[in-house]
């Protein structure tokens, strides 16, 4: 598959075009300039700004999907405006793009919700969510809370207290809404999502990231090593026939 990645340097970026790429998939990335050293070999380098559809909208022909990641780094309340800025702005353009390019999949990563913290996040990602349909694209929306991984571990310190909001009643379904997902976990999602695309709209939360993206990232990594495991062969190997 033809797949365009925006957010492609970022935190989930950077992982998964190179799980895209080992799988076979040929990545288009968006980047400010050319070359972007932090984007993975392999993948063709786009120069566009991300909040301006038309920068990129003539790259995104004849991809059979667009994945958007672009979002504010290490968000947090204090980043309200930012939200909008950004986040909001470029999901919209990277749809309109979509949408003008006619792309058969459009995925995007929202966020849990509803959640009683972090409200303008999750508002401007509902926007976001409600811009995508308003094209009537074919869309995956994954909403995790929080996606653990490397520098990310902090949240860790408060999984007694999911552990404790999961066994009542009363708050066992904003646990598993609002539960941590590992990046592993994020990845095998996304790659579920590029590779098994939607008939119409497909919402992906919290608990199905972890099951279904568990599976996928142990089958990717298995992928890898059975085929760092088969030796090279060539021609002049010893033992093949000339």
């Amino acid at each position: 598959m033809r797949v365009f990645v925006t957010g492609g340097t970022g935190y989930i970026g950077r992982h998964l075009i190179p799980l895209l790429l080992d799988r076979g998939h040929k990545v288009r990335v968006l980047v400010r300039k050319i070359p972007e050293a932090r984007v993975p070999a392999g993948c063709e380098q786009v120069p566009g700004d991300a909040l301006m559809g038309a920068s990129f909208a003539e790259s995104v022909k004849g991809c059979d999907c667009l994945v958007h990641l672009v979002g504010v780094p290490h968000p947090d309340p204090s980043k309200a405006d930012e939200f909008r800025r950004v986040d909001l702005a470029s999901a919209r353009a990277a749809a309109m793009a979509a949408h003008r390019a006619r792309v058969p999949h459009f995925i995007f990563v929202s966020v849990a919700q509803p959640a009683p913290v972090m409200r303008a996040y999750v508002q401007a990602r509902r926007e976001a969510e409600a811009a995508i349909r308003e094209l009537g694209l074919r869309t995956t929306v994954l909403r995790p809370w929080y996606v653990l991984g490397p520098d990310r571990n902090w949240p860790r310190l408060l999984l007694p207290l999911y552990w404790l909001a999961a066994a009542l009643p009363f708050t066992y379904d904003q646990a598993r809404r609002l539960g941590l997902v590992e990046l592993p976990e994020m990845l095998g999602a996304l790659l579920h999502a590029v590779e098994n695309p939607p008939g119409t709209t497909r919402i992906v939360t919290v608990p199905e990231i972890r099951a279904q993206g568990g599976a996928w990232y142990a089958a990717a990594i298995r992928r890898q090593k059975s085929q760092a495991d088969v030796p090279a062969t060539s021609a002049d190997s010893p033992g093949m026939a000339h």
